[in-house]
């Protein structure tokens, strides 16, 4: 079983990118498994964010990595939050927003917007080693708008206020079985299956 570090501490993300890669052969660690600072995203773009971050994990490891960055980019904000959406509130270098600060702002930059039309973005890369001059990309979207209310109780970040009209639900209200079938993620795993395969 080859091994592959998962740049991300995030125990979900791990349990659930295991499952979709299984019959792959891989076996994805944790980078909490090693003990290094994560890399610092610099770029202004998902795609090379998650570049920078699988990179790193792979030099800081000597193992192949998978990284992702993802993020919500509404249209009437000129694609803002985008690649800042999980500190988009973010007021002082130390303290992180909640989740609820993120949506306050969102909701209070669109006021009196009529055009509320979004997509949320996943891209996963992986490397083989530090320098792979070709890594594997895979970009997931999934298409909606942002309501003027939060609906429903699950789900985290802005799935409160995104809504899916596949679904008429918010991301938030759809249950995590549809979320995960229909999702950005959802997407780009599947992609990247393609082209592991």
């Amino acid at each position: 079983m080859q091994k592959c570090v998962l740049a991300s501490g995030n125990i979900g993300k791990l349990t659930e990118l295991s499952a979709a890669l299984a019959d792959f052969n891989l076996q994805l660690i944790s980078q909490s498994e090693f003990n290094f600072v994560e890399a610092e995203e610099t770029a202004v773009t998902f795609v090379e964010n998650a570049l920078i971050k699988a990179r790193h994990a792979s030099a800081e490891t000597g193992l192949p990595a998978l990284a992702d960055d993802s993020g919500l980019v509404v249209h009437a904000l000129n694609g803002d939050p985008g690649i800042r959406s999980a500190r988009y509130a973010q007021k002082s270098a130390n303290i992180k927003p909640t989740d609820a600060d993120n949506i306050e702002k969102l909701l209070n930059n669109l006021a009196n917007t009529e055009d509320r039309s979004a997509h949320f973005v996943c891209v996963l890369a992986m490397v083989k080693h530090t320098n792979d001059p070709e890594p594997l990309i895979a970009t997931g979207r999934w298409h909606g708008n942002i309501l003027n209310d939060i609906q429903g109780e699950g789900g985290f970040g802005y799935d409160p206020v995104f809504y899916c009209p596949v679904t008429g639900a918010s991301a938030a209200a759809m249950g995590k079985e549809k979320k995960a079938a229909i999702s950005h993620r959802a997407r780009a795993v599947e992609q990247l299956r393609e082209l592991l395969a």
